[in-house]
């Protein structure tokens, strides 16, 4: 038989596989496969993640303390954003003691963890470990610090105009 794409009949090809090998591949490929027990099964899926997790592992971001600029945010405060998307951000503030936010609102949920110091919020202390929720459009009330503060926050992106 002549394929399309070769000037040369198939018969005429050098032979690259022997018969025998040629007889247990047909073999191979006609006889069903035999199910996998449970534990071979998860060694072959965890194998294929770890090749994919490794193949997009620079899809992936990491931005380590020492690394990103804290700017100034309002009296006291600073900020450090590590991530920003669709008008959602994942960013640091620092509250220097007596460092203080006004009352203001937020256009979607706003989650706050504190991880050094301590945070009230009206009159809710938050100590290092504790989580917040500002729900959207509810009034947040004044956020400060007598101790001084670092918060990770993930929400809209923050509007300094309320801080002037």
């Amino acid at each position: 038989m002549m394929d399309a794409h070769r000037s040369v009949p198939d018969d005429d090809l050098p032979a690259v596989l022997d018969a025998e090998l040629v007889a247990l591949l047909n073999d191979a490929a006609s006889t069903p496969p035999s199910p996998l027990d449970q534990l071979s099964l998860q060694r072959v899926k965890r194998r294929v993640l770890a090749r994919i997790a490794d193949e997009q592992a620079g899809r992936h971001l990491t931005v380590r303390a020492d690394e990103g600029a804290w700017q100034p945010f309002g009296p006291g405060l600073t900020i450090k954003v590590l991530h920003e998307s669709g008008g959602v951000m994942s960013y640091l503030v620092r509250l220097a003691p007596g460092a203080a936010l006004p009352p203001h609102r937020h256009p979607v949920d706003e989650e706050c963890l504190v991880l050094e110091g301590t945070l009230r919020i009206g009159d809710l202390v938050v100590g290092p470990g504790g989580f917040h929720l500002g729900r959207r459009d509810v009034l947040h009330r004044r956020v400060d610090s007598e101790t001084g503060a670092l918060i990770y926050l993930r929400g809209a992106v923050p509007d300094s105009t309320l801080l002037i």
